[in-house]
């Protein structure tokens, strides 16, 4: 197997952000910011809040949290 440098646990992180930071929100197609702490993905747009479960983006407008 050919050493693609690093192992999988540091290509991880980067590779996660990379994919988070080319989401857009499902509602208004604009941009998200990530929030790493509360795992979610921002739509200050829409003011929405979609959550990150496992790892895995929820973007369904039903599963956000409106934000005040």
């Amino acid at each position: 197997m050919p050493d693609l440098g690093g192992d999988a646990e540091d290509r991880g992180p980067r590779a996660e952000r990379h994919m988070l930071e080319s989401l857009v929100c499902p509602v208004t197609q604009g941009q998200l910011t990530y929030d790493a702490e509360a795992q979610e993905l921002i739509s200050q747009t829409a003011h929405l809040a979609f959550p990150i479960r496992n790892g895995i983006p929820i973007m369904l407008a039903s599963e956000a949290r409106e934000l005040e």
